[in-house]
C-alpha cells in the first residue's frame, strides 16, 4: 500500500497501460482521477476499483479540459502524482508525404499534452511530500524503424522534455521522470491501423506472438509490465531519481539481433565461417 493517502491523475487510461496503471496505484491505496475519451472504456475502469478510481472524459489535445481534469483532481487536496500517459499512433506518413496539420495533430497529441499536462498539475503539486510525475515516452524515441516519424518525433520530445521538467519544477518539490516502454501489446497498434473491432483480439494475439521474437526476453511485453516500472518511479521508493528514465523493453535495445539470437546471421557467424 505505497500510496496510501495519495491522490493521482492518469491520462488515457480507459484501455492499455493507462488502465493497468491507474489499477495498480488503486490496488496500493491511492484516491485516483482517471481522464479519456473513451467514455465507456473510462467508466468500465473505475467499476474495477471499488471507489478508488473515478472518470472524467477529457481530451488532452484541449488545454481547458486537461485544466479542468487536473482542478477536478484536486479538488478538497492537491495531487500527489501524474501519470502523464494518453496517445495514440498519430499520422502515419513519411516526411515527404505528411500534411502539415497532421504534424501538428500529433505532436499536440503526444507532446504538447505532456507539457500542457505538467504545466496544469505543477501548481496543484507544489510542496506536496512525496509529488511526482511520470511521463510516458516510447522506445521509438531511440532510433528509427519502431514507429512512424511524427510519433517517433513526439516521444523523443517526451523524453527531453521529462529531462528539463525534473530541473525546472525542482524548486517545487516535484520529481519528473519518464518509462520509456518497449514492444506492448495494447490497443495502440490495431486502432492506427483501423483493425475492425470483431478482429482486434485474433489480431492482437498475431502481433503478441512477433513481439516474442522481437526481443532476448521471448515474450510480448504486458501493460502490467509498464504499470510496475511507472508505480516504482512513483514511489517513495524512487525519491532520489529524478530527471531519468526507464527502459522498459523486453532488451530490445540491449544490441543488434545476432548479439543475442544465435541462429542469427551476422558479422560473427560469417567470421566463425572461416575458422
Amino acid at each position: 500500500m505505497r500510496f496510501t493517502g495519495k491522490r493521482a491523475v492518469v491520462t488515457g487510461a480507459a484501455s492499455g497501460i493507462g488502465r493497468a496503471t491507474a489499477l495498480r496505484l488503486a490496488a496500493e491505496g491511492a484516491t485516483v482521477l482517471i481522464g479519456d475519451i473513451d467514455d465507456a472504456g473510462g467508466a468500465a475502469v473505475a467499476a474495477e476499483s471499488d471507489g478508488r478510481i473515478s472518470f472524467r472524459h477529457a481530451d488532452v489535445t484541449d488545454a481547458a479540459q486537461i485544466a479542468a481534469l487536473m482542478n477536478a483532481a484536486a479538488a478538497g487536496g492537491g495531487i500527489d502524482l501524474v501519470v502523464n500517459n494518453a496517445g495514440a499512433g498519430g499520422a502515419r506518413e513519411g516526411l515527404a508525404e505528411i500534411a502539415p496539420e497532421d504534424w501538428d495533430r500529433t505532436q499536440a497529441l503526444l507532446l504538447r499534452s505532456v507539457a500542457l499536462g505538467m504545466r496544469y498539475a505543477a501548481p496543484l503539486m507544489s510542496g506536496r511530500a512525496g509529488a511526482a510525475i511520470v511521463n510516458i515516452s516510447s522506445v521509438s524515441a531511440m532510433g528509427s524503424g519502431y514507429a512512424p516519424v511524427a510519433y517517433s518525433t513526439a516521444k523523443a520530445g517526451v523524453l527531453h522534455l521529462s529531462r528539463l521538467a525534473a530541473a525546472d519544477l525542482a524548486k517545487h518539490g516535484i520529481r519528473v521522470n519518464a518509462v520509456v516502454p518497449g514492444f506492448i501489446v495494447t490497443n495502440i497498434f490495431t486502432s492506427a491501423v483501423g483493425v475492425p473491432p470483431a478482429q482486434v483480439d485474433t489480431v492482437k494475439g498475431m502481433i503478441a506472438a512477433g513481439a516474442a521474437q522481437a526481443q532476448p526476453v521471448a515474450r510480448a511485453g504486458r501493460p502490467e509490465d509498464i504499470a510496475a516500472a511507472v508505480t516504482f518511479l512513483l514511489s517513495d521508493e524512487a525519491s532520489f531519481v529524478t530527471g531519468t528514465h526507464l527502459l522498459v523493453d523486453g532488451g530490445m535495445l540491449v544490441g543488434t539481433r545476432p548479439s543475442w539470437d544465435p541462429d542469427a546471421p551476422g558479422m560473427m557467424s560469417a567470421l566463425d565461417a572461416f575458422r
